[in-house]
């Protein structure tokens, strides 16, 4: 009776390694981001087929964002609610400035969700915003966690009916084509709509390096990893490059940070943290490591936000002031001294 027990514990210890073996087979073959040698020659080879003329700014080389004289570009910013605050636009884009950092992300809307923002009002944030030495990421937040791909096609459009004020800004404007678009964690809806809307807005004369949000709110970069070369397939000038947003679910442990990475450097494509914070209510946000990695690999960040947070989420306002001169002591200020570091 005893060797029976014996025997019956020892093959419930061997199928539990069994399955755990299993568990870290499927882990590594399909949720670690594995580097693909075949889809970085294949981008590379994209890239290098486009006229120059289809490039005239700001443009992808493999994993760098790049100026049209080469210089490489490591971003380092501030997003701005600008649709919900348009009157307070001078001031946070001075203070910001004054913050140290180099690129702002401007906050539009389309008219689905808000009052849509006009080509002037366009035209007129970006002009206030570079004037101030910065560069400049605008992104229709009306799309935010749909999973329509008529919204995605309604954004296009807005940015095709704009696309005179985006001619001759290529080497300081990137067009975030639409903040958050798809909020399940599913790949294919995420391809199917970006593969759909980014020949129109080429089609449109836009030949400004484009940027994609990752699927399931931002913060499922797995979608890069399956489809990211699909999506950048799909753009005649190769100038597309991809952001993960980082909060609890995806920046909340460094595997996840790495992964939500990785899952497009390993596929030689060029990827940012559009937005993070310290914290969220779906979980606390390792900052500090996802800031180090970040600056070890020469990938671009920028926090959420300067400020006007509202419905629970104020703690993610970086200054409680609009002028910049009483940051938050959890957030602001850490993130000014992150800031510092990057001053030329």
């Amino acid at each position: 009776m005893a060797s029976r027990k014996k025997m019956r514990k020892l093959s419930l210890i061997l199928s539990v390694i069994i399955l755990l073996i299993v568990a870290l087979i499927i882990a590594f073959l399909f949720l670690i981001p594995r580097k693909n040698a075949r889809d970085i020659k294949a981008v590379a080879e994209l890239e290098a087929n486009v006229s120059p003329s289809d490039r005239p700014g700001l443009y992808v080389d493999g994993l760098a964002l790049k100026h049209h004289d080469g210089t490489e570009v490591v971003m380092h910013g501030i997003n701005h609610a600008h649709c919900w605050y348009r009157d307070k636009d001078d001031v946070a884009f001075k203070a910001i400035a004054e913050a140290g950092a180099d690129t702002v992300r401007i906050v539009l809307a389309c008219g689905i969700q808000w009052d849509a923002d006009t080509a002037d009002s366009v035209r007129e944030a970006i002009e206030k915003a570079h004037s101030l030495g910065m560069l400049v990421i605008v992104e229709v937040h009306d799309g935010t966690g749909s999973d329509d791909i008529d919204v995605l096609k309604e954004i296009a459009s807005f940015w095709c009916g704009i696309a005179d004020v985006l001619t001759g800004t290529e080497d300081y404007v990137i067009v975030n084509i639409a903040n958050e678009w798809v909020g399940k964690m599913n790949s294919r809806l995420w391809r199917d709509g970006y593969t759909t809307v980014i020949p129109m807005l080429r089609e449109a004369g836009i030949k400004n390096v484009l940027m994609v949000d990752a699927a399931g709110w931002g913060q499922f970069g797995r979608c890069i990893d399956r489809y990211g070369v699909d999506v950048f397939r799909s753009d005649p000038c190769a100038n597309t490059m991809f952001s993960v947003h980082m909060y609890g679910i995806s920046g909340g442990l460094k595997s996840e940070i790495r992964n939500n990475l990785t899952s497009a450097t390993h596929h030689g494509l060029c990827v940012c943290v559009g937005e993070f914070g310290y914290t969220h209510s779906d979980g606390n946000v390792n900052e500090q490591y996802l800031m180090k990695y970040c600056n070890e690999h020469n990938i671009g960040f920028l926090a959420w936000s300067w400020k006007g947070n509202s419905g629970g989420v104020e703690y993610l306002d970086l200054s409680l002031t609009w002028d910049g001169s009483e940051l938050s002591p959890e957030w602001g200020a850490p993130f000014v001294e992150e800031l510092d570091k990057h001053k030329p």
